[in-house]
């Protein structure tokens, strides 16, 4: 049996259905994602703006996110763990809708702002609630949790890929997959373990800056989300201008790269729980760099787009295990958690945008050359995310006094 700060007893059955609770919700929150991705061209001419205008819309997401993030723990102090999530997850998925309603740049930036402030609320909540089922499990479970983002993610892509060849219009294959998904975000909520903070704990700020013991492990997560914008965004052009592949092969390495990721993260929880999370994040590392180094050296297509998998393979378990780490940083686990966030967010907000201007600059293997130096700084400082390795502290489930589990969260 396991206990929250207030006192409330967890049998272990109940965690355990707590833990597929917290995966669908992950799933959930990754197929709003995937379906949302599939529509942007459809967007951008219901909007009419032009590529430019696009990428400046498309920065707003992380824009709301990074700002709205320290709010999640505000909310779950006040309403409890469940109840915040459950709201926070609706507003995600019925945020779907907005981006498709807008007819011009303005409105467009405005609904893409509101869509990143509530998937960075409910991404922290639902992170959150996935460490603490992971310490009452005493078992790894946060690759997992992100290989189901990824698996609902391909899920609403290929739900939009399908709609999108129909021709179906985009207002109503968002307003149908956001009131679908937002049914099924509701049932997964109702399983989740319902923490509550202790009666006359101070509330966490509003905003603030990311606590210290966090800037070390967002910093590790930046170096990872990084090298995995570049891929996601980049691989294709980099295939078909460096490698002149056909545009079928060069889109073929993108999802190639994406399934990667996805099976990495489902089987990265058996990897942690036998080696630890510092040595898996140093061999993880290692194989990114020697992919970033088959990119960069790569004399034809196939190798490159081996050396994009070894990238996606070797940097898959990190940003979870940051998310773990952040967790059993300090006595604020939430605000150290939407710290993680609020960086690994900024760097999936720049990474596209910078490897485009050094390419332009130089080329696009000047920009891969930085993204292996940023995966071999992985092998130097995985130590960082020692937190993450249950056994780092001696083991066992972790003390659920309030200074740890006293979140809300």
């Amino acid at each position: 049996m396991t206990t929250d700060s207030t006192n409330t007893v967890f049998g272990k059955e109940q965690v355990r259905r707590a833990r597929i609770a917290v995966a669908a919700v992950f799933t959930v929150h990754g197929a709003v994602t995937g379906s949302f991705a599939t529509r942007v061209p459809w967007i951008q001419d219901h909007a009419s703006v032009s590529a430019g205008q696009l990428g400046l819309a498309l920065a707003f997401p992380a824009i709301g996110a990074s700002l709205s993030m320290p709010l999640a723990g505000r909310i779950s102090h006040r309403f409890g763990a469940r109840t915040a999530l459950r709201g926070l997850l609706v507003l995600w998925t019925l945020a779907l809708i907005l981006p498709a309603l807008a007819p011009n740049l303005v409105t467009l930036c405005a609904a893409l702002f509101v869509y990143g402030a509530t998937a960075g609320m409910s991404d922290v909540a639902m992170n959150a609630l996935g460490v603490e089922v992971e310490n009452r499990l005493d078992k790894s479970i946060m690759s997992g949790l992100h290989g189901m983002w990824s698996v609902g993610a391909l899920i609403g892509s290929a739900a939009g890929t399908v709609a999108a060849h129909l021709g179906t219009d985009a207002r109503l294959h968002h307003t149908i997959a956001a009131l679908a998904l937002t049914a099924l975000g509701l049932i997964a909520c109702r399983g989740v373990l319902d923490l509550r903070s202790e009666a006359g704990e101070e509330p966490p700020p509003r905003f603030t800056l990311p606590p210290k013991s966090a800037l070390a492990i967002g910093a590790v997560g930046f170096c990872a989300v990084f090298a995995e914008g570049a891929s996601l965004d980049w691989s294709a052009v980099y295939l078909k201008d460096i490698m002149g592949s056909s545009a079928g092969l060069a889109a073929a390495s993108t999802t190639a790269f994406a399934l990667t990721m996805a099976v990495a993260r489902i089987a990265g929880d058996r990897v942690v729980d036998r080696f630890g999370a510092v040595r898996t994040v140093r061999v993880g590392g290692g194989l990114a760099t020697v992919g970033g180094l088959l990119v960069v050296l790569a004399p034809n297509a196939v190798l490159a787009m081996c050396g994009f998998g070894l990238l996606g393979l070797g940097v898959a378990v990190v940003v979870p295990l940051a998310f773990a780490a952040a967790g059993r940083s300090g006595p604020n686990p939430s605000q150290a958690i939407a710290g993680v966030a609020t960086i690994t967010y900024t760097s999936g907000l720049i990474a596209p945008s910078m490897i485009g201007s050094l390419a332009e600059v130089t080329s696009l293997i000047v920009s891969f050359g930085l993204v292996t130096v940023l995966a071999f700084s992985l092998v130097l400082c995985a130590g960082v995310l020692r937190g993450a390795d249950r056994t780092s502290t001696g083991g066992g489930v972790p003390d659920p006094s309030p200074a740890k589990a006293g979140t809300g969260i």
